[in-house]
């Protein structure tokens, strides 16, 4: 054959060849595996902030410590509301022009995994003080302090974002913590990590080998949720699993007037839309609204805090805490 005596001929044939099989093996099949797995319905790329903090966030090594992907076993759940699918990495393009894309997803968990931590933990002030020292909120927690992130000022600036660290954490510095705006950025990408809804009338992926809910009976006889277990899900991290808080960063629940007191109405509506009037505290994040709690959940978590750490409260039913939460939906449309 002529062509293996034309050297030209024979590396634009070559080449031809290897173009038509790189397109057919490895261009056309990643464009379909594209279309396939389009973006989730309300998800976002990252811009601002959240996207200097996911370099900050590889800078700093997290990912050796943190995965994000929720597997689809059931120990997995208390990481995400479903497991994992390609469509949630489907909107993370290119970290540069010259950076491949950095899904982070992880191969291993010396700490708790972060697909929907900006659900499970939306609060700013937590999750500073995590970052600066975090035996601060989490007292066996093994994740180095990441302190050159901040700064001790005596006079901060008007500006400057004031973390409340207790005292005994700040090594005999005095002055107040300032969040660099690193911290801020890295900060800012973990709140923006969170598992989006799958379209209506889309099937879940099944969570595998699952283990029997734990329920707790009520003095009726009446099956309910666990509010124990509720509570150390989402609500132990800043008030303690002694109820008592931390004193300038998050309130006690144990003898809270807010707690014990006849107030129900204001007591769902902090558990479901957070809360922000009291100056000395940090701002609580809507956990109820975010983690999308029943009725069940949020009288399982009410009763458990009303009878816990020396409170004593009557118990409530899911009926009377379905009435209120629906009334609280209906006034904050009515007031938008």
């Amino acid at each position: 054959m002529n062509i293996f005596n034309n050297h030209l001929r024979l590396y634009i044939t070559a080449g031809l060849l290897f173009a038509f099989l790189t397109y057919l093996t490895v261009i056309m099949p990643a464009f379909q595996n594209q279309n396939n797995n389009l973006p989730l319905p309300g998800s976002q790329p990252l811009m601002g902030d959240a996207k200097a903090g996911k370099l900050i966030y590889i800078a700093e090594g997290c990912v050796g410590c943190h995965s994000q992907q929720v597997r689809n076993v059931e120990m997995d759940k208390v990481f995400g509301s479903r497991p994992g699918m390609a469509a949630d990495y489907a909107n993370i393009g290119r970290t540069s022009l010259w950076q491949n894309t950095a899904t982070l997803m992880g191969t291993g968990r010396t700490g708790p995994d972060l697909t929907n931590v900006g659900n499970r933990q939306p609060s700013l002030d937590w999750n500073l003080m995590h970052l600066f020292q975090p035996r601060s909120v989490v007292a066996q927690s093994i994740m180095p302090a990441y302190e050159w992130l901040f700064e001790i000022k005596e006079n901060p600036a008007k500006t400057d974002v004031i973390v409340p660290i207790p005292i005994q954490f700040l090594n005999g510095k005095k002055g107040k913590v300032v969040a660099t705006k690193k911290a801020l950025q890295l900060v800012a990408y973990v709140q923006s990590l969170k598992q989006m809804p799958l379209p209506e009338g889309s099937k879940s992926p099944q969570f595998l080998y699952k283990r029997p809910e734990k329920i707790a009976a009520s003095k009726d006889g009446i099956a309910s949720v666990d509010g124990k277990e509720l509570y150390a899900k989402n609500c132990m991290s800043c008030h303690q699993a002694n109820g008592e808080g931390l004193k300038g960063a998050f309130p006690p629940l144990k003898e809270s007037p807010v707690v014990v007191g006849e107030n129900l109405e204001l007591y769902v509506d902090i558990i479901m839309n957070g809360y922000n009037a009291r100056p000395e505290y940090g701002q609580m994040a809507a956990v109820g609204t975010n983690m999308n709690f029943t009725e069940f959940d949020v009288a399982a978590i009410i009763n458990y805090e009303r009878n816990s750490w020396g409170n004593k409260a009557k118990e409530v039913t899911p009926d009377e805490i379905k009435k209120l939460m629906d009334f609280i939906k209906v006034k904050m449309t009515a007031s938008k």
